[in-house]
């Protein structure tokens, strides 16, 4: 038995997605459901040293009737090039941009990517592990006969994962019947994502929400303070 949590993929998500990871044992990526368009799926935001901060979005093309695995990428937008252009302009001064320099290089610049969530998942799960150096698993909800739909397909889901204790971002209680999940064993917890301790970042006032980029570079190996670790004093 184990904790788990089922999120979409987003791209380059802020600090509070990767709380949600550390959480639990295995984290599953659930992007076998509706794209939702001018969402966190394929944008997030940076926090630039004149204060502003600009989005960052994955060129998609308008289609809204697919799911997250479906969504294309439009490559002809050059878009790789101008977000890593744009992280350098916001963080190349910032104490730990060398760390990570080569890491994002790759992503923008060496690699072509035709597929938003394998983009996604890349990312996420290449930080997880070797710059938060977590410990928890990883796996899609294609991995799962997961049946039925909406609630019940994710009861379904977390009954194959062998679930004991699911981890669900606040949003879901509109919808979530969580009795249901109380009767197969499965005790629902709700992220409660307050409390985030400030960092030094390159402007003020504090910024609490942009992508995990921002923390990274701005305090580097004691990222994992500012995310959980301060749960812990």
């Amino acid at each position: 038995m184990s904790k788990v949590a089922v999120l979409q993929s987003n791209y380059i998500p802020w600090k509070g997605y990767f709380d949600i990871i550390n959480d639990v044992d295995l984290f599953i990526f659930y992007d076998e459901v509706q794209y939702t368009k001018n969402d966190w799926r394929n944008r997030n935001r940076l926090y630039m040293e004149d204060g502003k901060t600009p989005w960052l979005t994955v060129s998609c093309g308008k289609g809204i009737h697919r799911m997250i695995e479906e969504v294309k990428i439009n490559n002809d937008t050059n878009w790789a090039k101008k977000h890593w252009d744009t992280i350098s302009q916001a963080y190349s001064r910032a104490p730990h941009f060398s760390k990570y320099k080569a890491f994002f290089e790759n992503v923008y610049l060496e690699q072509k990517w035709e597929n938003l969530s394998k983009l996604n998942q890349y990312i996420i799960t290449h930080i997880s592990n070797d710059f938060l150096h977590m410990e928890t698993e990883f796996a899609s909800s294609r991995d799962y006969a997961s049946t039925g739909q909406k609630s019940e397909k994710l009861l379904s889901l977390l009954l194959l994962a062998n679930c004991s204790e699911y981890i669900s971002g606040p949003a879901a209680k509109s919808y979530l019947d969580e009795s249901a999940f109380n009767e197969k064993g499965i005790q629902v917890v709700w992220k409660d994502y307050s409390g985030y301790p400030e960092y030094q970042q390159r402007a003020t006032p504090f910024e609490p929400n942009v992508s995990i980029i921002d923390i990274l570079m701005n305090v580097g190996e004691v990222a994992p303070y500012y995310i959980w670790g301060w749960r812990e004093k």
